[in-house]
């Protein structure tokens, strides 16, 4: 049986958006009908059951709220029945109505039922009516603090998965990063190679137009660069250095044939005038590639003397610019090996001993020391190597020296990785002349 009210009549208990569902149980009707009718006014769904058999049929098929039971009934007594439905329904709100001589009654029920307070008879309708709204607050705080247990934990269960699934992206966008920076890293590397060859073939236009010249700017950038590195120069300007070293000469493409080669001590003045005219021709030559404007710089005073006698500037001592200091005397070294310093090729020996004699007049002491040390150990170590005609080569190979043309032309730098695509224009440079190339790999 129960009874259904307006929930706009009463308020009801925090937690609760739905009228609260309370179960009388006693086995007096009248009892039923008074408690039904004080708790009317209330706006709560109301139940009754006459026996604990009968409530506890009533829980199995309705969900109840609070539960009230009379102590003393026939059958199962209130604190067998509250036992019950703590052990099948421990979210309902347990109370009990017992008489003053059945305390030590009660307190069993305390203890078996978990029961929230017990009332006594004759009841007291206000108190009455407070116990049940505290027990159903009470319920309801209980009822919002599972649920929010619950959300926490679907929320916590929804994070973890989250941060799996972020961990998840980000790992999988590292990776990409990674993929992607390798490849900016693969390609600035091409780039670099790319570059460096193009300087190269710069270089290579001036040694096309003299046969003597052929290998030098290649044996000066390398002398330079291992001066620069022996003195502790800086990884940037060593890398300057080698660059100037190998376009040093650029300024003199629009030369008149009979000039390449040719000592100056040896030209006539209007020849000598043209040929001071080579460094500043060179470092105009690269105005336009701002990345090369320490180069340009370098070449423009790689002809100028330590005690100022130097062109086309006279600037003398720390005023030339370090790398071109230390470019002038890589330049004078090979240049008196090949007879550019004089009508004659001076051996190594002899180039090393003019060299250091040109120390505090021609040279920075500094660079000039640093040179002395090095000189002898600049002989070529042993490779171990292979030498192939372009016929028994394959791609992936790796220079072990500079590929040179019959002519003396420099085709390719030492270390260079060979491809397909290079391995056939070798085959065919081999075909367009008649001649195999002696090609050195590292074995």
């Amino acid at each position: 049986m129960s009874d259904s009210l307006n929930p706009s009549q009463a308020l009801w208990p925090a937690g609760f958006s739905s009228a609260p569902i309370i179960l009388l149980v006693d086995d007096e009707p009248n009892v039923l009908s008074s408690l039904r009718r004080l708790l009317r006014p209330c706006g709560y769904t109301v139940l009754t059951a006459g026996s604990g058999a009968e409530a506890l049929d009533t829980l199995t098929t309705q969900a109840v709220d609070l539960i009230v039971s009379d102590m003393r009934m026939p059958g199962m007594s209130g604190d067998q029945l509250l036992a019950q439905v703590r052990n099948r329904w421990p979210d309902t709100m347990r109370l009990l109505l017992t008489g003053y001589a059945e305390v030590s009654s009660a307190i069993s029920a305390i203890n078996e039922g978990g029961i929230y307070r017990y009332i006594s008879k004759p009841w007291d309708d206000e108190e009455l009516i407070r116990i049940l709204h505290q027990g159903l607050e009470l319920c309801g705080l209980q009822r919002e603090k599972a649920r929010l247990e619950a959300l926490t934990l679907s929320q916590n269960e929804a994070l973890r998965e989250l941060n799996i699934t972020l961990e998840d992206k980000v790992r999988q966008r590292t990776e990409e990063l990674q993929i992607a920076n390798q490849e900016i890293l693969l390609a600035m590397e091409k780039l670099k190679k790319t570059f460096f060859t193009s300087v190269q073939v710069l270089s290579n236009l001036i040694e096309m137009r003299a046969p003597t010249l052929a290998g030098h700017s290649r044996r000066v950038a390398d002398i330079a660069r291992r001066i620069a590195e022996k003195m502790g120069v800086g990884t940037e300007l060593q890398h300057e250095i080698l660059l100037a070293g190998l376009l040093h000469d650029i300024g003199k493409i629009g030369y008149p044939d009979a000039l390449f080669g040719k000592p100056l001590n040896k030209m006539t003045g209007e020849e000598a005038g043209l040929a001071r005219k080579h460094p500043i021709n060179g470092a105009a030559a690269l105005m336009s590639m701002p990345d090369l404007r320490g180069v340009a710089e370098l070449i423009r005073s790689h002809h100028e003397r330590w005690d100022g006698q130097g062109f086309p500037d006279a600037l003398a001592g720390d005023k030339i610019p370090l790398g071109a200091r230390i470019l002038a005397l890589a330049n004078d070294y090979d240049g008196a090996q090949i007879g550019t310093i004089t009508t004659k090729q001076m051996s190594v020996d002899e180039a090393k001993a003019y060299v250091l004699e040109g120390r505090k007049f021609r040279y920075d002491p500094d660079v000039a020391d640093a040179f002395g040390q090095l000189v002898g150990r600049m002989a070529r170590q042993p490779v171990l190597e292979r030498r192939l005609s372009g016929a028994e080569l394959e791609a992936g190979m790796v220079l072990s020296r500079d590929l040179y043309s019959p002519d003396g032309m420099l085709l390719l730098a030492t270390e260079y990785v060979l491809d397909d695509l290079l391995i056939h224009q070798i085959r065919e440079y081999e075909s367009s002349f008649g001649k195999h190339l002696v090609v050195c790999v590292h074995a």
